[in-house]
């Protein structure tokens, strides 16, 4: 029997690449609604890797099993970081990212390539039954699009390019995505984490 884990998030488009990513250790992701757990947290930190564990410390207050949390979101050079760890609630949690999106590409209307550098970055935390913290990090680099394109991301991803693959993030195919997303990526450091403390096991 699969030991089951809890993914602290609502968002649906989330679960689908995390489950994508872990498919191959022995582990069923549960998110909070699965879970059964309310979770209203003040994400107050000052750093995507606090805000992650500020997520996953208040989960494991309510349940015995794992919890992983991550914070992520967009860091754009060329506006001093902005809006980082504000990302999601980037002109209010109730705007529509088209309408965030269109605004980051005016507030850089006129920038020349080179300088529309910028980067996702997700921070995931884990709080392990015993006590245990752990912290992983990983990024995507690119650079701020001139226009939405693509329909297979969400958020951000229309107005990312990346230069490696030709293409915003949301033009990539999910394999692609999952492979060079800062998502991914951290997820992979988080799955090498916990696979040689023996936490979990790989199924390949």
């Amino acid at each position: 029997m699969k030991e089951k884990v809890i993914f602290a998030t609502g968002n649906e488009d989330k679960m689908k690449e995390i489950r994508m990513i872990l498919a191959d250790v022995d582990v069923e992701v549960l998110s909070l609604k699965e879970a059964g757990i309310v979770l209203e947290v003040e994400e107050n930190g000052a750093s995507f890797g606090e805000n992650a564990m500020i997520k996953a410390r208040a989960c494991a207050k309510q349940t015995d099993k794992a919890v992983l949390a991550d914070d992520s979101g967009l860091v754009i050079d060329y506006l001093n970081g902005e809006p980082g760890i504000h990302s999601a609630r980037y002109m209010g949690t109730d705007t529509s990212y088209r309408i965030k999106n269109q605004n980051l590409i005016e507030r850089l209307d006129g920038v020349s390539e080179e300088k529309r550098t910028a980067r996702f970055v997700c921070a995931i935390a884990a709080v392990l039954p015993g006590g245990t913290e752990l912290l992983v990090e990983g990024a995507m680099e690119g650079r701020i699009g001139y226009e939405e394109k693509g329909d297979n991301g969400f958020g951000y991803d229309p107005i990312f390019y990346v230069p490696e693959y030709g293409c915003t993030s949301a033009q990539m195919d999910p394999e692609q995505k999952n492979a060079a997303s800062h998502r991914g990526r951290a997820l992979e450091k988080m799955k090498d984490r916990m696979i040689s403390l023996g936490v979990w096991k790989s199924v390949r």
